[in-house]
């Protein structure tokens, strides 16, 4: 029995979306005016952004679930990180909405920081978070995740669901291909973070789908103030970015072949 929709009409399969707009784009090919107005449209929407963020530099992207409420301790977690990196004089970077966005801009803002979000535009509309200095809302997910990564210095993974999981391994992607150098990834919550950990470590590795050195180029760790800690040395010692006295923290804050020579640990 084929599935009907609410119209009678059968659903062509694979080719549903919140958004009415991209239809055409799911239907597939319809000429080279169809296809020239799409990439004008995305090419509009990355200027924008260059536009809304020129000036900027060296921030750090927090990612993590906008599920999380107030009361929890990954919020206080995000929070206090985002505070003591804007005290250490650097931007914060989010995805612009509620939770683990909200805390991390919230930290920022109590830090007298700069608190900077890309929000997405949603069938769900999610709101910017009333923490943000400046925030644009984007249409596609793929030119928002240029914008967290391009700004960055630095990135920092709470606990999320699918789409913190989509930044970390875009992240990881483009470390492990070359596209990006030096960047620090740290993972925040052990507990949370460790059966992915297993899972990369025990499948992924051990079917040699990636290589160890994939593997320790993460640090994980409970702490806000370490990965602080770690995003410092970082942004000091890689990017040379102009902070206080920082000291050496660990193997991601030298070069690759510091990060080769050692093993993954939660230091």
């Amino acid at each position: 029995m084929s599935e009907e929709n609410s119209t009678g009409k059968r659903p062509r399969w694979g080719k549903a979306t919140g958004d009415a707009r991209e239809i055409p784009l799911l239907e597939g090919p319809k000429g080279l005016v169809h296809d020239f107005i799409r990439a004008a449209d995305i090419w509009r929407e990355i200027l924008k952004g260059f536009i809304a963020f020129r000036g900027l530099s060296n921030c750090v992207t927090v990612f993590g679930s906008a599920r999380v409420a107030e009361d929890s301790s990954f919020y206080s977690l995000a929070r206090q990180f985002g505070h003591e990196i804007a005290r250490n004089g650097l931007p914060i970077m989010t995805g612009g909405g509620p939770g683990i966005m909200e805390a991390a801009n919230r930290g920022a803002k109590d830090g007298n920081g700069i608190s900077i979000g890309c929000n997405i535009k949603l069938p769900r509309e999610q709101a910017p978070n009333s923490y943000l200095d400046r925030w644009i809302t984007f249409r596609y997910f793929f030119v928002r995740k240029l914008m967290l990564i391009r700004y960055s210095v630095g990135f920092v993974v709470l606990p999320g669901g699918f789409g913190t999981l989509d930044e970390l391994f875009e992240a990881l992607t483009l470390i492990q291909t070359g596209k990006i150098k030096n960047f620090p990834i740290i993972l925040v919550s052990r507990t949370y973070w460790e059966p992915l950990i297993t899972l990369v470590r025990e499948t992924l590795l051990a079917n040699r789908m990636i290589a160890e050195i994939d593997l320790r180029r993460l640090f994980v760790t409970d702490s806000a103030q370490e990965a602080v800690d770690c995003i410092l040395s970082c942004a000091s010692g890689r990017f040379n970015v102009p902070l206080k006295s920082v000291p050496y923290h660990c193997r991601l804050c030298g070069d690759d072949s510091t990060i080769a020579a050692s093993e993954i640990t939660h230091e």
